[in-house]
């Protein structure tokens, strides 16, 4: 509960690098990203996170507020799957922080969660999301059209798919051997 000032402060802030990409809601920016927008959020995340449906986490950088990384949809049995999403504030944008996130949240859905497919969309103009996915190891599977309403209309996606059997040791070596993060 102690993150929400920070959280409203980096959403707003970060208005104009996420509304392009982000489903549409209800009323105004600023006031779905107020601090007091946080409380019903963090409850249905902690909701969900206990009947195992979601796995929420915060990206921090240097223990500060950074972005978000949202594994949700989590399906059991023969599926095991889930999709994966994530934002991180423009001040760290580019600077791997995206990728790291990801690839550690792939390591934990594929190791103590135990799931085997991990799924995420991407509009086809989001070019610096699928460089995200791509380093991590995921496969463009196909367009999904009209798939999302996003900002007030509804945007193609790409979907992106990768299995626990196609990371070779874990995602984070992954991103390791490509030179792409180091060991600390």
């Amino acid at each position: 509960m102690r993150d929400a000032g920070e959280w409203s402060r980096l959403r707003i802030k970060n208005q104009n690098d996420l509304l392009p990409w982000e489903p549409t809601g209800q009323g105004p920016w600023d006031a779905r990203h107020q601090p007091s927008s946080w409380a019903p959020l963090f409850s249905l995340l902690k909701s969900e996170a206990k009947r195992g449906t979601v796995l929420p986490f915060v990206i921090e950088v240097d223990g500060r507020y950074a972005g978000q990384l949202t594994i949700g949809n989590v399906q059991r049995g023969a599926v095991r799957s889930a999709w994966i999403g994530y934002w991180v504030d423009s001040d760290v944008a580019g600077g791997g922080v995206a990728s790291a996130a990801v690839a550690l949240g792939v390591d934990h859905a594929f190791g103590p969660v135990g799931l085997h497919r991990l799924e995420a969309t991407v509009q086809p103009e989001n070019a610096a999301s699928q460089a995200v996915l791509t380093k991590i190891g995921f496969r463009r599977e196909g367009l999904l059209k009209r798939y999302m309403d996003v900002n007030a209309r509804w945007r193609d996606h790409l979907l992106f798919g990768l299995t626990v059997d196609e990371v070779s040791g874990s995602a984070v070596d992954t991103l390791i051997r490509a030179g792409r993060a180091h060991a600390v």
